[in-house]
């Protein structure tokens, strides 16, 4: 997207120290003035009455008063990662971020903006998956702005800041979002919504391999930071990372949703423990038959197929029966 942001250059003659410097020579020199004008023979006439000449070290006084107050709005100090938005009446004369001590006209208008990373932390939301499942999903995510024109002039963070206060008062919250936070808050929040219903959160059928929200993290994170990039490109702001950082099903169906993983697992155990069980049947009949230890006919093979299964399938230790006579 275009930008209208450009740099302004500092040149040697808006050097803080240079100035600091003029300051000081100014608000020397305005005290002599006066005091060197009211000595002037002249303001007070024959009859010991003050004449009019008075008057001129009383209006130099203000006149130099005023210079050194004004020559004084100049000065500004950029920290490392700040930067000075400069208006001109009502006109953008650039972004300053040269660190350091300067001093410009001071009829410029100065507007500080940080350049440095800001982390967000969105609380958990309540949404609906893509099969229409009420769950809770949250995320992290780190942001700055990279364009100082967009952020200034593009969005109107006044009315933000007030519409955040006005918010947090209707909820009792504790902390009050301001200015850029607000409006990078309202944007996650929707990016959060719209990626989330793109996707189920867990596949029910154990053969289906599409994207979930629990499976997909890398892609669902990517997701979310082009989705969030292409909202807040708006205000300048570009996003460092987003993760998701808590994802769970909402609490009226968190219960029922925990039963049915708790049975898939039990299922997916019993799998396991049933073919296993087989293999091990099947090894120990072809044992048997391979070294000739003993001869079974088909009935007494369903016997001891059937032993063994309740043996290794049992979910408790068994108890063996020793039979002491004939196996016939």
């Amino acid at each position: 997207m275009e930008t209208k942001e450009f740099e302004k250059k500092l040149a040697l003659k808006n050097n803080g120290f240079l100035h600091l410097f003029l300051n000081l020579a100014l608000l020397v020199g305005s005290i002599l003035l006066v005091i060197v004008l009211s000595s002037i023979e002249g303001m007070i006439d024959a009859n010991g009455e003050p004449t009019a000449l008075v008057l001129l070290p009383i209006l130099s006084g203000i006149i130099l008063c005023f210079v050194y107050i004004l020559h004084t709005v100049g000065f500004m100090i950029i920290q490392p990662n700040q930067s000075r938005v400069l208006t001109f009446f009502g006109r953008y004369s650039g972004t300053v971020r040269q660190n350091g001590f300067f001093w410009i006209n001071p009829f410029y208008g100065k507007r500080r903006i940080s350049l440095r990373a800001r982390n967000m932390d969105v609380p958990p939301i309540k949404v609906n998956d893509r099969n229409g499942n009420p769950i809770m999903i949250g995320l992290v995510l780190v942001w700055k702005i990279a364009d100082t024109y967009k952020a200034v002039f593009d969005i109107d963070v006044e009315t933000l800041s007030s519409n955040a206060q006005h918010a947090e008062q209707n909820q009792q919250a504790q902390q009050t979002l301001k200015g850029y936070d607000s409006f990078v808050h309202v944007q996650s929040d929707a990016a959060l919504r719209k990626v989330a219903g793109h996707y189920a959160y867990d596949n029910m059928d154990h053969n289906n391999k599409d994207i979930t929200l629990r499976s997909g993290a890398e892609e669902i994170n990517n997701e979310l930071e082009r989705e969030l990039r292409s909202r807040l490109a708006i205000a300048g702001i570009e996003v460092i990372e987003a993760r998701i950082n808590y994802l769970a099903y909402a609490a009226e169906i968190a219960s029922v949703m925990l039963r049915r993983q708790q049975a898939d697992a039990i299922i997916s155990a019993r799998e396991k423990i049933v073919e296993g069980a087989v293999s091990m049947v099947e090894l120990a009949l072809n044992k048997l038959s391979e070294r000739e230890v003993v001869q079974l006919d088909e009935e007494k093979k369903a016997t001891m197929v059937s032993n063994l299964l309740v043996v290794l399938c049992a979910d408790e230790s068994a108890s063996p029966v020793i039979n002491t006579g004939s196996i016939y």
